[in-house]
């Protein structure tokens, strides 16, 4: 700990801390500019559809494959939140990879900011029904 009393050793100390928060700052930009670009992309697992969802979970594209057409709504629906869960939990997993990446595996602000996101996508993964 720095010797408050002495000018140069609080100033240096005043230098370092705001360093870091600079620091902090900066990968906190990086994280959430890679997390607005994160898409994640997945499958039925069927041929059915392949869906891609931003860092939020939010669906941004659904592509049919024709197969499709030879069945009824409700595959067409199931096929769908396959696709949809299993985008999420990669979207989970790519999120929590930026994190880590930008933040620091030891980063605690990094490590609750991962949890979080990775949390909200896959209790929306979990929490929607098969039909």
């Amino acid at each position: 700990m720095p010797d408050i009393l002495d000018p140069d050793d609080a100033t240096d100390y005043l230098r370092r801390w705001k360093g870091r928060v600079d620091q902090l700052a900066a990968d906190t930009q990086e994280m959430s500019a890679r997390l607005g670009r994160l898409r994640a992309t997945a499958d039925d697992g069927e041929g059915f559809v392949e869906v891609t969802v931003d860092s939020t979970g939010v669906l941004v594209d659904a592509a049919f494959t024709e197969r499709i057409q030879r069945y009824g709504p409700e595959v067409t629906s199931r096929a769908l939140m396959r696709a949809i869960r299993a985008a999420k939990r990669k979207a989970g997993d790519q999120a929590r990879a930026v994190v880590v990446e930008t933040m620091g595996a030891d980063s605690p602000a990094g490590q609750a900011i991962a949890a979080r996101v990775e949390l909200q996508l896959r209790a929306d993964a979990s929490g929607e029904s098969d039909g």
